[in-house]
């Protein structure tokens, strides 16, 4: 997330703010509200995780925590503030590869 905000690559219109939720001993677990991903809460691993800290009108919200945006996606990007391959959960995954053209994946 860090890195696609407007001061690093500026993939993203948006700016994020790094360790938000505090250092690797304030790491935390929480299940969240993932919109476009089906069955349920998202398990989400939480580790010096940054916050986006405002976005433009062309980013859409897809998980907050404490009002805090954790997810988000512009057009064909997601950015994440958590670590979705310590969850043992591939809903995420399996979405950004079925949205990835095929010819974009076997290259």
């Amino acid at each position: 997330m860090i890195v696609l905000d407007r001061s690093h690559l500026n993939l993203l219109d948006i700016s994020a703010k790094r360790n938000a939720f505090g250092r690797q001993l304030k790491s935390f677990e929480l299940d969240v509200e993932l919109a476009g991903i089906a069955g349920g809460p998202f398990h989400a691993v939480f580790i010096r995780a940054p916050w986006v800290a405002d976005y433009g009108e062309d980013v859409a919200v897809l998980a907050s925590v404490e009002g805090h945006p954790v997810a988000v996606r512009q057009r064909n990007i997601v950015a994440i503030a958590f670590h979705p391959e310590l969850a043992g959960d591939a809903r995420l995954h399996r979405l950004l590869v079925q949205e990835t053209p095929a010819e974009s994946r076997s290259a």
